[in-house]
């Protein structure tokens, strides 16, 4: 008994601090919400064009803010509060959900429109995401950085199980206007919980480098640091066409496994379970030895469940595949962004969280319009064979590289940093 209460403890061991226990609960009800949203965004826009395509057009809408001006929300973050950058970040998004729900309720929302509001969103990601993840040290401090990550990807992925779900049923029974409606007062949680938080502020300086030179010295560091370098470039290529899978998902849920909506719902749902104990999973880590072959083998796992799913026409296999896909993935992810923050010196902390947003979300967008295109002449099953075979690949090359390029002292080193 004794051994699972420190188990407990140190899982969330984050949760002592009280701004972050005010973060979680705020952030577990809007991201819910962004989640029935999300799905039904998806939805809606199938529903509307029955094309591939236009999935593609919009998951680019939504991530090529992300590649453009993350680099700039780092900037803003390093110089400016990142508390109230996040409170505004969050205001901005509720009133864009109203006004999704106002057009879609008044039956006078169009395609057009859709993707007008997906664009906007991803503008105030692009700042949002940098300043928050640079936020968490604010939070928790340094020590326990690294749980607070793990948690908050475990909250984010939860919200994943549940909002989808949701939706799936909202769907179904009352129209996708109210999902957009009830994420926009989700928000209210979160402005709420940041509103109540206790931040000490911190001296910004200045150093007399020109805004381009600041927005370049984060992309710099990146790329010279060699441990953050090669895993985030792996993330990159997951990104751009291993996550590609969640822009087919209506695809798969009506014409593959014909379940409609509510098998959306729980195919989305699925992944989202695998992602919340792959999240838990990490968080229990105390000691961060072996990050790059953990990192190596999670990819791995990952792009062979892809091409698993990409061939499937049973339901239930398509569901365990993507738990795992779900599992792997975030895995795979908190253990990169726990690398880049760990070696990010704290005057560089928020543009060098731009560098992971963009070679993560940022890159997505390519991928997404990529994959429309494909879609659009080969369908969306082969599209994802063709894009999980390229994962599988680079997976490869890279837990080859770490096996055999990765010398026994300067694994000592990287276990000692």
């Amino acid at each position: 008994m004794e051994g699972k209460s420190s188990l407990v403890t140190t899982r969330f061991r984050a949760l002592k601090h009280r701004n972050f226990q005010l973060f979680i609960a705020g952030q577990l009800v809007s991201l819910i919400g962004t989640w029935m949203q999300t799905t039904a965004q998806l939805w809606l826009v199938y529903r509307l064009t029955g094309s591939a395509a236009l999935l593609g057009v919009f998951g680019f809408a939504n991530q090529i803010p992300m590649l453009v001006l993350a680099s700039v929300g780092g900037y803003v973050g390093d110089r400016y509060s990142r508390h109230r950058g996040v409170i505004a970040t969050q205001t901005i998004s509720m009133l864009l959900a109203f006004l999704l729900a106002g057009l879609t309720l008044a039956h006078v929302v169009k395609v057009w429109h859709l993707i007008a509001v997906t664009l906007l969103v991803g503008i105030v990601n692009a700042f949002d995401v940098p300043i928050r993840q640079a936020f968490f040290v604010q939070m928790v401090g340094k020590a326990d950085l690294p749980n607070a990550i793990a948690l908050n990807s475990s909250i984010f992925n939860g919200a994943r199980v549940v909002g989808p779900a949701i939706a799936g049923f909202a769907i179904a029974w009352v129209g996708e206007g109210w999902c957009f409606f009830l994420n926009g007062l989700s928000f209210l949680a979160v402005i709420f919980a940041l509103t109540a938080m206790k931040i000490e502020p911190q001296e910004r300086k200045n150093s007399g480098e020109s805004p381009l030179q600041n927005l370049l010295q984060g992309f710099r560091f990146a790329m010279y640091d060699r441990p953050i370098r090669s895993t985030l470039l792996l993330m990159s290529m997951l990104s751009i066409f291993g996550l590609q899978y969640s822009v087919f998902m209506p695809i798969f849920a009506e014409d593959v496994l014909h379940s409609g909506a509510r098998g959306l719902g729980f195919l989305m749902s699925a992944a989202g379970v695998g992602a919340v104990l792959g999240a838990l999973q990490f968080a229990a880590r105390t000691a961060y030895k072996g990050l790059a072959k953990w990192i190596a083998a999670m990819s791995v796992i990952c792009s062979v469940c892809l091409l698993i799913f990409s061939q499937s026409k049973i339901f239930w296999l398509s569901n365990l595949v993507l738990f795992i896909v779900g599992f792997a993935a975030t895995s795979q992810m908190a253990a990169t962004n726990t690398t880049v923050q760990n070696r990010s010196p704290d005057a560089l902390r928020g543009r060098l969280m731009a560098v992971y947003a963009t070679m993560f979300m940022g890159v997505q967008p390519l991928g997404a319009l990529l994959a429309g295109g494909i879609a659009k002449r080969m369908g969306a099953p082969a599209t994802l064979a063709i894009f999980g075979a390229i994962c599988l690949l680079g997976s490869l090359i890279f837990a080859a590289w770490v096996l055999l390029r990765v010398r026994p002292g300067e694994q000592a080193a990287a276990r000692a940093q």
